[in-house]
């Protein structure tokens, strides 16, 4: 009996869970946006001092309002770009983060958001653009962010999608980019019919 009333319990409880992907080229600043997220939610998040760049992955696990969202930092780099796809299929969110202080670099970014977005595995899955580095004075204006991802907004269709700016250094905007995101994604879910069996 103690079982099933456990079980029970857990049941009613139990937290919706969402997978998002934090995607964007090296030196962006995602794991510094994750880390920031971190300290907003939860007491375990490294300082930017001993932030490095990401090779590979970072995980972590947030509960944010009633839901669990367990975010991918995935590494930047151009070698390491060929395994975002491999992530695609459970993803239910897409971050995408631009260094807002690298117009050198602004063509490789649209490209590569253009990748992102044309995949067939993310179909319908909301897309947040943060123009990070908000805080530098060398920053290029959200308005000509948007001009980048306005170039490839007919390949996202009626999905939600949005630019935000943020400072991953200093939590401008980190926790309402994380908010924006979570309504999508609940709203996504009861859009969705249910599967029968």
């Amino acid at each position: 009996m103690f079982h099933l009333a456990k079980g029970l319990y857990s049941n009613w409880n139990r937290k919706e869970q969402y997978s998002i992907l934090i995607l964007g080229l090296d030196n962006a600043g995602k794991t510094t946006y994750l880390e920031t997220l971190k300290k907003e939610y939860s007491r375990s998040f490294k300082p930017p001092e001993k932030i490095t760049p990401t090779v590979g992955q970072n995980v972590a696990t947030i509960p944010i309002q009633d839901c669990i969202l367990k975010f991918w930092d995935v590494g930047g780099q151009e070698t390491l770009r060929s395994l975002w796809a491999e992530y695609y299929a459970q993803a239910h969110g897409i971050i995408f983060v631009v260094d807002s202080t690298d117009r050198t670099r602004l063509d490789e970014c649209r490209e590569t958001l253009r990748t992102v977005v044309t995949d067939d595995e993310i179909d319908g899955i909301p897309v947040l653009m943060l123009a990070n580095k908000q805080d530098r004075e060398d920053r290029m204006e959200v308005q000509d962010i948007k001009e980048v991802f306005n170039k490839i907004a007919e390949h996202l269709g009626a999905r939600d999608s949005r630019v935000l700016p943020i400072s991953a250094l200093n939590g401008q905007g980190v926790k309402e980019s994380a908010e924006w995101l979570l309504v999508r994604l609940k709203r996504n879910k009861a859009s969705k019919p249910p599967l029968y069996k």
